[in-house]
């Protein structure tokens, strides 16, 4: 995943994500934000759980030593503040803003720190919904990381192509889930990513089945495992799958996510170790 942008090139044959000649509407960070690596989470449908992956990512890329933000980009369903338990607002600097960070140390932008409370709607048309998640690249000082993700709404809308259009990702992770219709809908996100340039570093299934406390049992809620075929049909890595955990909702809820420590720690370090490798 290195940086190297070439001056000039062969749109077509570089292999290089930033390259501008791919990315002519690139916008630079805040002049003190050193980012060394952008990587979006992104999903085809809603309700695949793409936010707990991405805090579980996160989580798992600072218990291995990196520097970690989240830039949530899910301007009207933001979640990523809850699941730190991140409340305080920015505070203001003369030239720009600082992501406040969790508990844990990681840096979080979001909408939900901007409201007064955080059950307020945000009634937002596009081009509002595209500007806020501009400056939450340009005018926050993110300070020095290793990676910062960016938890996209789902779908193909005016969000997920203004992080595509304007920030310069290093690739994307696709989120999806057992049921058919997730071939679907992982079909329509490689094909965006590849009308945009973006590569794609792979694709993680989630709540692929639970486990029953009992008998330890895996239960198949959502139909048996479709990933082996989603990701063949695409063309993609894929990353791993994830079962469900009561334990990260329910720390996810709490505010306490960077305190799990359960099973699902482990393969998303797996996860890491592939798109950081």
């Amino acid at each position: 995943m290195a940086k190297e942008a070439c001056e000039t090139c062969n749109p077509e044959t570089c292999n290089s994500t930033t390259c501008e000649a791919k990315k002519p509407g690139f916008i630079p960070p805040h002049e003190l934000s050193n980012i060394k690596h952008v990587v979006g989470i992104m999903s085809g449908k809603g309700g695949v759980g793409k936010s707990s992956v991405t805090a579980l990512l996160a989580v798992a890329l600072q218990q291995d030593g990196y520097e970690v933000g989240i830039l949530d980009a899910d301007i009207t369903g933001p979640s990523i503040p809850r699941m730190f338990g991140v409340r305080r607002p920015p505070e203001s600097a003369v030239n720009g803003i600082i992501a406040p960070q969790s508990s844990g140390g990681t840096r979080i932008m979001s909408l939900n720190l901007l409201l007064p409370h955080e059950d307020d709607p945000v009634i937002w048309r596009g081009p509002l919904i595209g500007g806020a998640v501009k400056q939450f690249w340009t005018d926050v000082i993110w300070g020095d990381l290793d990676y910062l993700l960016v938890d996209l709404p789902p779908g193909t809308g005016d969000a997920p192509l203004t992080v595509l259009q304007s920030l310069p990702l290093d690739g994307l992770i696709i989120v999806s889930s057992p049921q058919e219709l997730a071939r679907m809908v992982v079909r329509k996100a490689v094909k965006m990513a590849g009308i945009m340039n973006v590569k794609i570093l792979g694709m993680v299934e989630n709540m692929s089945y639970a486990v029953c406390p009992e008998c330890g049992k895996e239960i198949y809620i959502f139909g048996p495992s479709r990933a082996a075929e989603a990701v063949a049909e695409a063309g993609i890595p894929l990353l791993g799958t994830l079962p469900l955990d009561p334990e990260l909702t329910a720390l996810c809820d709490k505010g306490q996510v960077e305190n799990y420590r359960g099973p699902l720690l482990e393969r998303a370090k797996s996860f890491a170790g592939k798109i950081t490798g």
